[in-house]
């Protein structure tokens, strides 16, 4: 990207802010089961107009004009939309190997953006955008509601007061099975699937490649990637801690007949604050309810702190079995709160949540848990040369 490009963003920001409307214009890439909901949520505020929708899938894109109420215009390219000057947000809801080239292209057509996590697919790419981050004054917000869930925002506050005493380990699990599902629904009309594949390696289409997605190294990073970049990004926020130093991994075999990912990943990841995170995913494992289907402890020397998706408890040293703290939340709002405080920072171009280098953090994490599974090995990072050191 070059000056010219980042002064064309920098002009486009500023006529944002001055533009005679209250609307909000909102352009979606990406009208798929996430985009649509996305898209609803987006329209709780009430200054918001879903007026552009992109989907290379036609009953995607199809469904997705039919939330704007009319408004909205459809494109089959999402550079078409983002050169559509009466776009002043973009939502970029689609396969992950996608996400990074779709901000980079929307923050130089001067665009805010709320990108749906992981923030990108190569650390190479996460360095590349926070690089452009820096270069623009457009809003980008990486879709970890954690961030703006006040479950965890209490959880995080515990954490800072002291109250659990020095934490050098937080234990969590996320606990599902995706080798139990029914067979996928055929196609309902018309893919553009070359355009669907973009820059990576080009597979003739099937089914499963297009609908689990997150299970090919091709275009995800498998479930412990999907999963793993809310869950780092929740220790990262409540214990306080940014770039890991190192992590290692270990996995089981793949299991699935179709992708080429594991359900099963341990990654343990060092942080230079004398602190590890470890996280175990089993994707083999029993179906929960989505309430207790995850886990984070925060094991400190006077307490232990356990957060779930809508729970929070504090066992102090003195009465290990009865908590001293408890709360509850309603998962269901964590993407709410964290829209609101997106388009309340489009409005007062304040730093939003989740900024570009704290989606970068937890993408990093499990990309290097990735990267110690192909290379059997501890893998570290360089936080002078931003490079993963192999």
């Amino acid at each position: 990207m070059d000056r010219r490009i980042f002064l064309f963003g920098a002009t486009s920001a500023l006529w944002a802010q001055t533009a005679p409307s209250d609307h909000l214009n909102v352009g979606i890439i990406g009208s798929g089961s996430r985009g649509q909901f996305l898209m609803q949520r987006f329209t709780a505020d009430a200054a918001v107009r879903l007026t552009a929708v992109c989907d290379v899938y036609e009953p995607n894109l199809e469904a997705g004009l039919s939330l704007t109420k009319g408004e909205g215009k459809a494109y089959r390219h999402y550079k078409e939309l983002l050169s559509d000057k009466n776009v002043d947000i973009v939502i970029i809801a689609t396969p992950e190997h996608w996400h990074a080239q779709m901000v980079l292209d929307a923050l130089a057509a001067g665009k805010d953006v709320y990108v749906e996590k992981p923030l990108c697919h190569t650390p190479e790419e996460g360095v590349a955008l926070m690089r452009a981050g820096r270069n623009s004054r457009q809003i980008v917000q990486v879709g970890m509601q954690r961030r703006s869930y006040p479950l965890y925002l209490q959880a995080r506050d515990i954490q800072a007061a002291g109250t659990l005493g020095d934490v050098r380990l937080v234990r969590s699990w996320w606990i599902n099975n995706s080798l139990k599902r029914g067979p996928d629904k055929k196609l309902e009309g018309p893919l553009d699937w070359e355009q669907w594949q973009g820059s990576a390696a080009h597979r003739p289409m099937t089914l499963d490649r297009f609908r689990n997605w997150r299970n090919y190294k091709d275009y995800a990073g498998g479930i412990v990637a999907d999963q793993g970049a809310h869950i780092y990004d929740s220790i990262h926020l409540i214990r306080g801690v940014g770039f890991p130093m190192a992590v290692n991994a270990s996995s089981g075999k793949v299991h699935s007949q179709q992708g080429d990912t594991p359900e099963t990943v341990v990654v343990a990841a060092e942080y230079p604050e004398d602190f590890l995170g470890v996280f175990t995913i089993n994707y083999a494992g029993m179906h929960y309810p989505t309430r207790i289907d995850q886990l984070n402890q925060f094991d400190g020397d006077e307490a232990r702190m356990d957060v779930g998706r809508e729970f929070l408890s504090v066992f102090k040293q003195t009465a290990p079995e009865t908590p001293a703290i408890t709360a509850t939340g309603s998962f269901d709002s964590a993407s709410d709160a964290h829209i609101q405080n997106f388009l309340e920072c489009v409005r007062t171009r304040k730093e939003p949540n989740a900024t570009i280098e704290k989606g970068f953090q937890a993408a990093l994490v499990i990309q290097m848990a990735n990267l110690s599974l192909d290379n059997g090995r501890r893998i570290r990072w360089n936080p002078q040369t931003l490079k993963v050191e192999i």
